[in-house]
């Protein structure tokens, strides 16, 4: 079986040496020094000033719209993972939608400002498939009517744009360290921001709000990494390098292997060091999108709809209609990327789709 993705395992003699040096701490939990080792190497790999990891990587949406939501509307994408929206309504706010740009995917920039009203507190926009978001005019739009922007960058380890990590950019930074991601600790996920006090507020948010032991510096939740998923990261981190390489060969194959005369592949913003997350592609039906699928399926090949369906249709939203969003995402396949996929596999995956456009 070949599936749309595969979770990357260092080898567990790897793991096992991280994991043993718990063990001989007896520190499973509460920031122990695999979780503080960790959180040194992604900061100082990633080149950002405040990263805190966390259990998972939808938390750090909830703790940044706890901080900066205030119960108001937060404009945001239609295209993206359930999370991004859920997290919006989980914290007693209300998303607005605003619809995508048809080849970047990303929130359509142009459209933001029409949205805003006096109830408008942020703006949560997503970095679609590690695709950055126009984040020079996302912070202008803030900046005018005092928003806060926090980026839902799940799938963006290792993305650069303008010579920084993506990371550097909005009020807060989120990022997914799920099993199925480039980098990963299992479960878990990280916030990041460039303010020593949000930070603060980012951190005690992250711990029950602790000051100490005793004292509290205001409302928490527990979003704590354990030392068990932060031995998973190390070992994964050293092989980070080998990871990129050999998920940057499957989508050079595609690149040089797919029809795109038939097809539409995402189209990276310039300025943009990628980190092949993904690999989408855009048929032009639904129909055609089914047909391929369906083929696939037949030699046990399991691509995956994804983002599907635009989140303004979900029975619990209900939103206005998005017709690009609605458009795009009902023609999107992700095809099988990871490090393991051979020649062979992915030879006859192009096939497939080459002969059913």
């Amino acid at each position: 079986m070949i599936t749309v993705t595969k979770t990357f395992l260092p080898s567990i003699e790897e793991y096992n040496s991280y994991l043993k040096r718990a063990w001989d701490k007896e520190w499973l939990t509460n920031r122990g020094e695999l979780t503080l080792e960790l959180e040194e190497k992604l900061k100082t790999h990633l080149d950002v000033p405040h990263i805190i990891i966390t259990n998972n990587g939808t938390i750090p949406l909830q703790i940044a719209l706890k901080l900066f939501g205030n119960g108001g509307e937060i404009i945001t994408t239609p295209f993206s993972y359930v999370a991004t929206s859920a997290a919006i309504l989980w914290e007693n706010c209300k998303p607005v939608f605003v619809d995508i740009h048809p080849e970047y995917l990303t929130i359509d920039e142009t459209k933001i400002e029409v949205a805003i009203t006096p109830k408008t507190t942020a703006i949560l926009a997503t970095h679609v498939f590690g695709n950055p978001c126009h984040v020079t005019k996302i912070e202008a739009i803030a900046k005018k009517h005092n928003l806060k922007v926090i980026y839902d960058a799940a799938h963006c380890f290792g993305v650069n744009y303008n010579d920084q990590s993506v990371f550097n950019y909005g009020d807060v930074s989120t990022c997914s360290f799920h099993a199925t991601k480039i980098f990963h600790t299992g479960e878990g996920g990280a916030m990041f921001c460039n303010d020593k006090d949000v930070y603060h507020k980012l951190f005690y948010s992250h711990n029950f709000g602790h000051n100490g032991p005793l004292d509290f510096h205001g409302l928490g939740i527990n979003a704590k990494i354990s030392e068990l998923q932060s031995a998973m990261g190390l070992a994964v981190f050293d092989n980070i390098s080998s990871i990129f390489s050999e998920r940057k060969k499957v989508v050079d194959f595609y690149n040089d292997s797919l029809d795109f005369s038939n097809l539409k592949a995402l189209k990276i913003r310039e300025n943009t060091e990628w980190n092949y997350s993904y690999f989408p592609v855009i048929f032009n039906s639904e129909e055609i999108l089914l047909k391929v699928q369906s083929e696939l399926l037949k030699e046990k090949i399991i691509p995956r709809r994804y983002f599907y369906p635009s989140l303004n249709t979900i029975n619990y939203i209900n939103g206005e209609k998005m017709p690009v969003s609605e458009s795009i995402a009902a023609r999107i396949l992700c095809l099988p990327l990871y490090v393991g996929l051979s020649i062979t596999d992915l030879e006859k995956i192009a096939h497939i789709i080459n002969t059913n456009l």
